[in-house]
């Protein structure tokens, strides 16, 4: 119901927009792509990227407590209630900031966690550093395919999510299997 709501107000700003400058802009930034990110971008990015990067390694170990139960973590002394909050503060911070550089880059957050615990398993210790330096050498990779592959340039999030979309049905068709 909300996703109807949140695309309708999106549709309606496409609608609103003027056609000659506005509308382009918006629909690109809604396909993705790092061709407008610039280096001053990225160091207004380090500041709250690193410290929720710290905080996430932190409270990597709570993480896997919490990934027992809620109840085994509560008995285990994990206030698990504090503990999701962090970890979505943390998450829509990361997030906001990416996409107002980057604009909606699909599919990466859904692929890249799952390739990165097939390498080193499911503890968060590892698993959330690991998914940053893959996550980050996924994009950049497919972003030079996208800048070379065709003659113009294909939106960044179009190419993620032609990836993405079939890894996510192979895994979900595996889901009896283990990793």
């Amino acid at each position: 119901m909300t996703l109807g709501l949140f695309h309708s107000l999106i549709t309606l700003m496409k609608y609103t927009a003027d056609t000659s400058n506005q509308l382009p802009e918006i629909t690109f930034w809604l396909m993705g792509s790092l061709n407008r990110a610039t280096y001053s971008d990225v160091i207004s990015m380090l500041v709250p990227f690193g410290a929720c990067f710290l905080i996430m390694l932190y409270i990597g170990n709570k993480i896997n407590i919490l990934s027992l139960g809620e109840e085994e973590a509560k008995s285990l002394g994990v206030n698990t209630r504090a503990l999701r909050a962090v970890i979505i503060v943390t998450a829509t911070v990361l997030t906001s900031y990416s996409i107002s550089i980057t604009g909606t880059i699909g599919w990466v957050g859904l692929v890249v966690p799952h390739l990165v615990r097939m390498l080193v398993g499911p503890n968060y210790k590892y698993l959330i550093p690991g998914s940053i330096l893959i996550g980050g050498s996924y994009l950049l990779l497919m972003d030079d395919l996208c800048r070379s592959l065709l003659t113009v340039e294909l939106p960044l999030g179009i190419a993620t999510s032609l990836i993405g979309i079939p890894f996510i049905i192979s895994l979900m068709r595996r889901k009896g299997t283990a990793w």
